[in-house]
């Protein structure tokens, strides 16, 4: 048998890829992405592979075997680890972000970006979501909102790099936070499987949605700068 194969039964995780596809179906169901959109990753602690979503597949028909699986490899310039991407495989074009994430990771965990409509709205509205998160208990007892992404272009290695310095990671694969909104795009979230990610997203969407049917005034958003930023 494979070497991904016996990965995937050591750890359980024909499951888990399973869960990638229900969870982006669900997503498409709620609204959060269109056909096309959307991209989840998950790698397995101290795992030779990484998963993730194939580019331009229509995600309400992801299934196992539609998950791409790249193999872990030393860089032999940087010699720092890099998912290599063999010729006529697809991975998603947010693949830099997913790995900026899952790289030092000592842990099993899950990456999940979609479009979810209320954070978009509400961010696009000026809404400052560590703000309104800090003063709902349904989100701040379970889910840690860090400073929200500037507006940056799509599949760009800037979006990457931001989205994760939002999310606080650190030098040792550790995140102070678990979901960042991304102005004008989305939102990143990271848990330890594919239905925790989604439930953190789920909540601030909940809060977000409250906050702009309230009618109350947007609170004060200034966007992040990068420390990349030229």
């Amino acid at each position: 048998m494979r070497d991904a194969d016996n990965e995937i039964q050591r750890y359980g995780g024909g499951n888990m890829l399973t869960a990638i596809g229900d969870v982006m179906r669900r997503a498409y169901e709620r609204g959060w992405i269109t056909t096309r959109d959307g991209n989840i990753s998950m790698r397995k602690r101290e795992g030779r592979y990484l998963y993730i979503t194939p580019s331009g597949w229509r995600k309400t028909i992801v299934h196992p075997e539609h998950v791409v699986r790249l193999e872990i490899t030393e860089d032999p310039v940087t010699h720092q680890l890099i998912p290599n991407v063999r010729e006529g495989q697809s991975p998603s074009g947010e693949l830099w972000m997913h790995w900026n994430l899952q790289r030092d990771s000592k842990r099993t965990r899950t990456v999940v970006h979609v479009h979810a409509t209320h954070i978009v709205a509400a961010i696009y509205a000026g809404v400052d979501l560590q703000k309104i998160s800090a003063e709902f208990p349904e989100i701040a007892r379970y889910t840690r909102v860090g400073q929200t992404v500037p507006t940056l272009p799509a599949l760009s290695r800037e979006l990457a790099d931001v989205t994760a310095e939002c999310l606080g990671l650190k030098h040792d694969g550790t995140l102070a936070f678990d979901i960042v909104g991304q102005s004008n795009h989305g939102v990143c979230a990271v848990a330890q499987d594919p239905w925790a990610a989604y439930e953190h997203i789920e909540r601030l969407d909940h809060v977000c949605e409250i906050v702009l049917k309230s009618g109350v005034a947007a609170f004060a958003f200034t966007p992040r700068v990068s420390s990349n930023a030229a």
